[in-house]
């Protein structure tokens, strides 16, 4: 036998059926974020103690113990969504800091990554569910993070009042406001809507910022006087 074919019948030999690791590793973290989607979907649609593993797994065409492949609880895949969502908004947070600018416009670049990530299936588990069905030790990461995105926005207000952008305020008051306000999005936003989430971004980022006002023109909110209450008409 020549040279030629024995190398040839050797790689034949050699040849494997399985795939290289990197691609079983691929596919492995592909159908796992399937899982992930999924499930967030559900959760959104049904809540997560409507929903059960059996339901994903049926929806995936799967059996249920082969969830257990990618995932290790249901509390694990609520994590895992939550998480999800706020890493992509500190990601997103993070890289309008680095390219830098006014802080207005940073401010609106973030504004948009909230409200953009709050229309998704994750970000939707986010404002929909929260993180109050996990067990308490699993809280704290998330809470981390949410405390991240929320000291980003204070600062980038304060910095926008220093530079003349943004009128004097509490930029903690403010940062409540605008995140809370951006959040709701999340609970009323539906795919099938009249509005893109882009649109409906544009819309809440001009209205809070710009307010409804016909005229520029402080508000005056008078509290009402403790013990009194609104009359009836």
């Amino acid at each position: 036998m020549s040279r030629t074919r024995s190398t040839t019948a050797a790689k034949r030999v050699a040849a494997s059926p399985w795939e290289p690791a990197v691609a079983r590793a691929r596919q492995r973290e592909a159908k796992r974020q399937a899982v992930l989607q999924t499930a967030a979907r559900l959760f959104n649609e049904r809540g997560f103690h409507a929903t059960s593993l059996d339901d994903i797994a049926e929806c995936l065409h799967v059996t249920k113990p082969t969830l257990y492949y990618y995932v290790k609880s249901k509390d694990e895949i609520l994590l895992e969504c939550v998480r999800s969502a706020l890493v992509m908004m500190h990601e997103g947070i993070d890289a309008v800091r680095r390219d830098g600018g006014r802080a207005l416009d940073q401010l609106i670049a973030c504004m948009r990554i909230y409200a953009g990530i709050v229309t998704e299936e994750f970000g939707k588990c986010v404002i929909r569910i929260g993180e109050d069905p996990l067990p308490a030790p699993l809280k704290k990461e998330l809470r981390q993070l949410k405390g991240g995105i929320d000291r980003e926005f204070r600062r980038l207000i304060a910095e926008g009042i220093a530079e003349g952008s943004l009128v004097p305020c509490d930029p903690k008051m403010a940062a409540f406001t605008l995140a809370g306000a951006l959040s709701w999005i999340g609970r009323w936003y539906r795919d099938d809507g009249g509005l893109t989430p882009e649109q409906v971004t544009d819309q809440a980022v001009e209205l809070l910022l710009g307010g409804i006002l016909a005229r520029k023109e402080p508000v005056r909110v008078r509290a009402v006087p403790s013990g009194t209450r609104a009359r009836k008409s």
